[in-house]
């Protein structure tokens, strides 16, 4: 503000220009506080006080100074001698040019910055500044010398659009949105992430390693041990992740391993019962154990699942399974009950939304020295497997197809005559349909010792024949859609049977009978999905029976009607039709695996047995009816011969 009214004063106008430039020094020498030492005006000496550094813009304003006392000394000369003030030629007289001292030079002396500052005439116009263009990609690339620099070009245009290097704030954000980026590739899709990671970490080096922790992430709450012979293969086309020839086993010598080897050796060195002795057991082996070869596994994995504690897994195909499932090392006490052994729930139990399987073959080894036999299963596909209710989605599967000791068994939904009609007539017949669904299982000429061995009902009498059973299994979808009051009506009819069912006062009850189970919960029409309705079709072929050596412990069987359904059973050579109804809770199959530990076997037991007695009855009946036929028509016959001897007399 000092030098703006030092200059702009109407004083210094009246000053010559000498005596001008002097106060300008003079001012200067205040800002930069420099000493100056002035003999005439045409010589300026320049001694500096010692100071570390310089004011740049002291220095600048002092070079300006110098410079345009020089050029108006050289011009104006004339007017000088004349001792007067031209202040024309002042206002014609161009600004003088600044001369920036660059990063790192060496400051010169005044001497040689006088020297080398440029002379403008009067009539000469200011240079004008040229507007510097922003440099294009492809004046980077034509500078750019090989592959790697242009790749950083490219990479740099990308991210920012110009050659500016890469500060914090870019790193930063960079790696933000990689991170963020990788949040929602594995959140939205959970196999392609994992797919990236195996297809960069499966090298020939590392495939051991991925595959244990990816293998042992996927196995989690299950005592297997997984060996793999192929590496472990991200399926691009189908968005899925395959194992190829894997060998999985379940014993109690081993922990929970998965590893990468020979599918070969492993099931041979599974089979080797020597080291099984050998090495120290883990746990009893009371369990199910098996040692399955599959040929190709097929997995897709999300993320949401894993968060809600469901698995990481969403579908699973298997292909080619072929082995050994061995159950003589299960037992039980003879007191025991099949529902202490159903599935605790986990955190972390699979529950696939998709399950299939094909060309599944191997030899199911039973206890008590039950001959073996092979189970196949040619097709599988169930709409979800869970863990907790394994048996029960069986029973909803979309179709299974297989065969049971030569025995063909199926599983599928049953085709009714209304399914293909108009949707008017579905609308009207659907009043008349209970269930939404129903699926039909059916077995054909099973062995009867599969379902005699082990139990005491009706099915432990008898000894030989064959069996052949249709069942349609009918679980409500939708409540909106039944006819609530038929259901009910279903239910209570149930109930009533259960209640007023023959109880064996001798025999002490250690479980909920049947009736128990069904009234634990109120029959409304907001529960009626948790009822499952079995229509049940038995036909005995070529049976033969026999009274058991013990009495049953069973509370409905009465010891009276033992022997007449024994020889009920062996009086019919071709074959026995029994039909039956049950009515089961659902929450019977909440952890259960068999048929035994739902009790749906024992609620099937029942349901033959009454109808054995209603057979029995009618049969009773019937002979109570023929006798009453002869006796009337020997009667009448007397009658007639008396009075034909009568007449005769």
């Amino acid at each position: 503000m000092r030098l703006h009214r030092l200059l702009g004063s109407r004083a210094l106008h009246r000053i010559p220009k000498a005596q001008s430039l002097l106060l300008h020094m003079s001012f200067l020498r205040s800002l930069a506080r420099p000493q100056f030492l002035v003999s005439r005006p045409s010589q300026i000496l320049w001694r500096a006080r010692p100071r570390p550094t310089f004011n740049r813009s002291s220095n600048v304003l002092f070079s300006v100074a110098a410079s345009r006392y020089l050029s108006h000394r050289k011009d104006s000369a004339p007017e000088r001698s004349e001792g007067t003030f031209n202040s024309e030629a002042q206002k014609k007289a161009p600004p003088p040019q600044k001369i920036p001292f660059k990063h790192g030079e060496e400051e010169k002396p005044l001497a040689d910055q006088t020297k080398s500052a440029p002379k403008l005439s009067p009539e000469q116009p200011s240079p004008k500044v040229e507007e510097r263009k922003p440099i294009t990609k492809e004046q980077l690339l034509a500078r750019a010398n090989n592959v790697i620099s242009r790749l950083g070009v490219r990479f740099k245009w990308l991210l920012k659009k110009s050659n500016r290097p890469l500060n914090t704030d870019d790193y930063s954000a960079l790696f933000s949105w990689l991170m963020v980026g990788n949040a929602l590739v594995l959140i939205l899709g959970t196999t392609t992430f994992v797919s990236l990671l195996i297809f960069v970490f499966n090298t020939v080096f590392a495939q051991e390693f991925v595959a244990r922790k990816l293998g042992e992430f996927i196995t989690k709450n299950s005592n297997l041990t997984v060996t793999f012979e192929h590496a472990i293969v991200p399926g691009w086309s189908d968005g899925k992740i395959s194992f190829k020839k894997c060998f999985v086993s379940r014993r109690p010598k081993l922990s929970k391993r998965f590893f990468k080897g020979s599918q070969a050796e492993a099931f041979a060195k599974s089979m080797d019962k020597s080291d099984r002795m050998t090495e120290e057991a883990v746990d009893d082996g009371n369990y199910t154990q098996f040692d399955l070869t599959i040929e190709e596994v097929n997995i897709s994995l999300s993320f949401s699942k894993w968060v809600n504690g469901t698995g990481i897994v969403d579908t699973m195909e298997m292909k080619g399974i072929r082995g050994v499932v061995d159950r003589t090392h299960v037992h039980w006490d003879p007191d025991d009950d099949a529902t202490n052994y159903k599935n605790v729930y986990q955190v972390g139990d699979f529950e696939f939304n998709s399950f299939r399987m094909e060309d599944v073959l191997f030899t199911l080894l039973q206890p008590n020295n039950f001959r073996p036999f092979e189970v196949a299963i040619y097709n599988c596909e169930l709409a979800r497997l869970r863990k907790h209710w394994l048996f029960y989605d069986f029973l909803n599967a979309n179709n299974m197809s297989g065969a049971y000791d030569n025995a063909l068994f199926t599983v599928h939904k049953r085709q009714r005559l209304n399914d293909f009609e108009e949707v008017n007539n579905d609308q009207k017949a659907s009043a008349k349909q209970l269930y939404k669904r129903v699926n039909r299982l059916r077995v054909d000429s099973l062995n009867i010792d599969h379902l005699n061995t082990g139990l005491e009902g009706p099915f432990g009498w008898i000894s030989s024949g064959k069996v052949d059973m249709i069942g349609d299994v009918m679980v409500p979808e939708d409540v909106k859609e039944l006819n609530v009051s038929e259901i009910v009506g279903i239910i209570a009819a149930s109930i009533q049977k259960e209640a007023t069912r023959y109880r064996n006062p001798e025999v002490n009850q250690k479980k909920q009978d049947h009736f128990t189970r069904l009234t634990n919960d109120n029959t409304t029409s907001s529960d009626v999905s948790k009822y499952l309705v079995l229509d049940l079709t038995i036909r005995l072929n070529n049976v033969r029976a026999s009274v058991p050596f013990k009495a049953p412990e069973l509370s409905y069987v009465n010891y009276a009607l033992i022997r007449p359904i024994v020889a009920y059973i062996n009086s019919r050579n071709a074959f026995i039709e029994v039909t039956s109804r049950v009515v089961k809770n659902i929450k019977d199959f909440s952890g259960s695996w068999t048929i035994y530990d739902s009790l749906l076997m024992d609620d099937i037991s029942e349901e033959v047995y009454d109808s054995f007695v209603d057979y029995v009855a009618d049969d009773e009946a019937r002979l109570v009816r023929m006798r009453k036929v002869a006796f009337w028509s020997i009667q009448l016959l007397v009658q007639v011969i008396v009075f034909g001897l009568g007449a005769l007399a």
